[in-house]
């Protein structure tokens, strides 16, 4: 089986859990995650969410805002209290 195969064969369960192997470093089961397992886990997660995932889903997504709008001067200077209860 080649690794286009395997992601293939890649049930939405066993991303799950391969996701949380690489966020925990331990397997489902208690036992630790060598870090060639680890990679090769993060590797196969971002492979096969990119096919089967929306991007604001997927490992690594970066949500990036919206634009300012129209009549909105850009970004407002943050007002520190005093302490004295005025804002």
């Amino acid at each position: 089986m080649d690794y286009e195969q395997l992601l293939d064969s890649l049930t939405p369960d066993l991303y799950e859990r391969l996701k949380q192997a690489v966020e925990t470093g331990r397997w489902p089961d208690g036992r630790a995650v060598t870090t060639e397992q680890r990679e090769h886990c993060l590797q196969a997660v971002i492979s096969w969410g990119e096919r089967h995932l929306p991007p604001e889903e997927r490992v690594g997504y970066i949500d990036r805002g919206r634009k300012s709008a129209p009549g909105e001067s850009g970004p407002r200077p943050l007002r520190w209290a005093d302490g004295e209860g005025e804002p």
